[in-house]
């Protein structure tokens, strides 16, 4: 059973024109019921992005493609510590800081997702403690400045409550990823990313975990 303050899971989906990119977010498996007046969580399964979202443009600049995988990594980690923690700083939650465990991590789980073409959040228990974003595109399509704006930019639907009635879509799942990026108890980061089947993969781990039921975003 998930008790009422674990956290959620989604997975979110966005169509761009001439190219592709996906987004998921969460943590628990199953919606517990809120602490809002004995309300249930809206549910976790697959939803779109809501339909006012922008097309983004697919600049690669750098391309995610290119380089080592060392420098890769470098130039991705820099980017999205650097985005991650404008957002964070508009709000004003503390930066946070890339942790070498995290980041291990979710470059492992990045490579399993590339080379195997799923496209789904690992499991509870193989991260214990751990918020998860994923993005996942046409591989060299999108620079790390468009793949963190994917999770960034639901900022436009976010209503300032306790998760999770956050949205001004009434779907949490629309601006699950924001939510996490900005929650004010996380403080580290991690992030891999790696490419197979045609995509790029995107996963970013956060400890402590974000978008705790009851809970503010900051």
């Amino acid at each position: 059973m998930i008790l009422a303050r674990e956290l959620l899971r989604s997975t979110s989906i966005m169509i761009v024109s001439m190219a592709t990119a996906l987004g998921g977010c969460g943590g628990g498996d199953s919606p517990p019921p809120s602490g809002n007046s004995g309300a249930i969580a809206p549910s976790p399964s697959p939803s779109p992005s809501p339909s006012p979202s922008p097309t983004p443009s697919p600049t690669p600049s750098p391309s995610p493609s290119t380089g080592t995988a060392s420098s890769r990594q470098d130039q991705m980690l820099a980017v999205m510590l650097r985005d991650h923690n404008a957002a964070r700083r508009e709000v004003g939650t503390p930066d946070l800081v890339l942790d070498d465990d995290l980041n291990a991590q979710a470059l492992a789980y990045a490579e399993e997702l590339a080379s195997s073409g799923r496209f789904e959040h690992s499991s509870n228990s193989s991260r214990p403690g751990q918020g998860e974003n994923l993005w996942a595109g046409t591989a060299g399509a999108f620079s790390y400045e468009r793949m963190a704006a994917g999770w960034i930019d639901e900022k436009r639907f976010y209503v300032h409550a306790n998760f999770p009635f956050v949205s001004n879509t009434g779907q949490w799942q629309d601006v699950g990823h924001y939510t996490q990026v900005i929650w004010q108890n996380t403080d580290k980061l991690g992030c891999g990313i790696a490419t197979g089947n045609g995509r790029d993969v995107l996963v970013c781990r956060y400890s402590p975990p974000g978008n705790v039921v009851g809970q503010f975003a900051y």
